[in-house]
């Protein structure tokens, strides 16, 4: 069985997305195949197409799908005909993809497909940089940078739903402020027009936040450790503002007994995305199926435009999650 799905064409230097035809994957040991429906675009995506990442073997672009069970193994937990939604390992942009079975989650009631996919990337990440790193607590101080993004209007709602913490954000637009006070921010900041670091003290009484969620590395080092209070907690899950810090006054961040700690998701490993959902499901879906978390979806692409859905990704113009649709 043949399926469509979007690969990378790489040609005279340049990568571009191609729809093509090739083989329906057939699913291994403890895995779900599921007829997808809707897939969410993600910058490590982007990183994937330019042949930045290093760690995807996939030819099929795509890390989260939401679909239909189609054949799954007894005893998985799943049955065909079961809606879900998770992480895949690649493979997402198309009309099948295999899952592991202990990775899907069951698609609340009243949620789209286009919904379901906005929720295993960012939620899950988000969820892992507050608490599994992070390890906010009840009634502290987070600073999320670009609010607005899938990441951060997932974290914003975890953070004020399951902690009660005092939520500072940061991004580029009236709107996108506006947008992250509408999901529970507390401080808004817009970085074009304020200096983050002295509203971040201000609002902290001089304190600083007991921890930041870092999308943007080197441009923001100096500010961020400014920012984060004394003994805090600062967590790196991005690199829009550069790689390379000029110079790191290393006794800085000693002296303020700062823990720093990287992560990504997408390259953790099968048993790491399995407990880390396993923990989400339990203690986050029941307030996803109460509507106290909601995804965030701000455009739905069809499958074809895959590449105008990574560019809209780029050109930073999306307030949370941006979705392929597949037809049936």
């Amino acid at each position: 069985m043949n399926m469509k799905a979007i690969i990378v064409e790489r040609q005279n230097g340049a990568n571009a997305l191609k729809l093509t035809d090739l083989p329906a994957p057939e699913p291994a040991a403890g895995e779900l195949r599921v007829r997808v429906r809707a897939a969410a675009v993600n910058r490590t995506d982007i990183v994937t197409r330019e042949g930045r990442s290093g760690y995807a073997v996939n030819p099929i672009l795509g890390v989260e799908i939401a679909g239909i069970v189609e054949q799954a193994e007894e005893g998985s937990g799943f049955a065909p005909g079961d809606r879900v939604m998770g992480l895949v390992n690649g493979g997402g942009y198309a009309e099948y993809a295999v899952m592991p079975a202990d990775r899907a989650m069951k698609i609340p009631a009243g949620y789209t497909f286009e919904q379901a996919a906005a929720v295993p990337e960012v939620f899950l990440t988000a969820y892992q940089t507050l608490y599994w790193i992070g390890r906010l607590q009840p009634g502290e101080s987070v600073l999320i940078h670009a609010g607005a993004s899938g990441v951060g209007t997932a974290a914003i709602q975890l953070a004020k739903t399951l902690s009660r913490a005092k939520v500072i954000v940061t991004a580029g637009s009236r709107e996108k402020l506006d947008f992250c006070e509408n999901l529970g921010a507390d401080v808004l900041i817009n970085y074009k027009e304020q200096s983050f670091e002295k509203e971040v003290l201000a609002a902290t009484d001089g304190q600083g936040v007991d921890l930041i969620l870092d999308f943007v590395g080197a441009d923001y080092w100096d500010k961020n450790l400014e920012s984060v209070k004394k003994e805090g907690r600062w967590v790196l899950i991005g690199i829009l503002g550069g790689i390379q810090v000029e110079q790191v006054n290393l006794f800085a961040l000693m002296s303020k007994c700062v823990q720093l700690t990287g992560t990504l998701l997408t390259p953790r490993s099968d048993d790491y995305k399995a407990r880390l959902t396993a923990d989400f499901v339990r203690e986050v879906m029941p307030h996803m199926a109460a509507g106290e978390i909601k995804p965030i979806v701000d455009t739905v692409f069809p499958l074809e435009e895959a590449m105008s859905a990574q560019t809209h990704m780029e050109e930073n113009r999306n307030i949370g999650k941006i979705v392929l649709s597949v037809a049936e």
